[in-house]
């Protein structure tokens, strides 16, 4: 019987390990990809006909550049922390000459700017050009704190939650975090995404194939001839 359990966890943490290895390949395609496209000249983001299609896997973090409006009496503030402290994510609504609606992040206020008139920037009127990453929406809100729209408390960027509660007109399914603006005392504050992606499967697999030798080690122990049987009393 151990015999055949130790065969088994040997068996196991091994298919476990090349896992791990398979993983490894993965992320450092994934972090060459992502690197690629943080790096590359903006380009348009997906319009209307091609919102079905974006995913995280080709689209996340791609540099974008679009032209629109912004519609200021209709932002949204999402609770964060960031390097700069705690405070908010200033979501704004971007409308573009189609009609549609891109939601952008602008950048980290404090509390101390969380109100339009405190900000050091009038808030522009007219056209502008944002240039930015683009993000997938976070819906359902943040492991146990859900987004509250009828109370407008938000603590992820649900798009389809803001761009409902907020009455918007179509909107994309993904949102743009801001570049940083020339302007460096500025609030909003942009530049701020954390590109990052944790890379720890090697040692994950070396634990992995360190546990099927402990286990094969074990399976000899027990095969050996006489190692299952008892002793002999004098």
């Amino acid at each position: 019987m151990m015999l055949a359990i130790s065969l088994f966890a040997a068996a196991a943490f091994a298919v476990l390990g090349v896992w791990q290895l398979e993983r490894r390949v993965w992320k450092l395609a994934l972090i060459e990809a992502v690197e690629s496209r943080v790096h590359a000249v903006p380009a348009s983001p997906p319009g209307l006909p091609e919102w079905g299609g974006v995913s995280a896997a080709k689209d996340q973090y791609r540099h974008v550049v679009v032209t629109g409006r912004f519609l200021h009496d209709r932002e949204t503030l999402v609770q964060t922390a960031t390097e700069m402290g705690t405070g908010y994510w200033v979501m704004t609504p971007l409308e573009i000459a189609d009609g549609t609606v891109i939601l952008v992040n602008r950048g980290f206020v404090p509390d101390r700017f969380v109100a339009q008139r405190s900000r050091l920037a009038a808030p522009a009127s007219g056209p502008v050009r944002i240039t930015g990453l683009l993000r997938m929406s976070e819906p359902k809100g943040r492991l146990l704190r859900a987004n509250q729209p009828s109370e407008n408390r938000w603590y992820s960027r649900d798009i389809a939650a803001i761009a409902s509660a907020r009455r918007l007109p179509p909107t994309a399914p993904y949102f743009i975090d801001a570049d940083a603006s020339p302007i460096a005392e500025s609030w909003p504050r942009g530049g701020l995404t954390v590109v990052a992606f944790p890379n720890n499967h090697l040692s994950y697999a070396a634990t992995w194939f360190s546990l099927a030798m402990l286990s094969m080690f074990g399976f000899v122990m027990f095969w050996r001839p006489g190692a299952d049987k008892p002793h002999a009393r004098h």
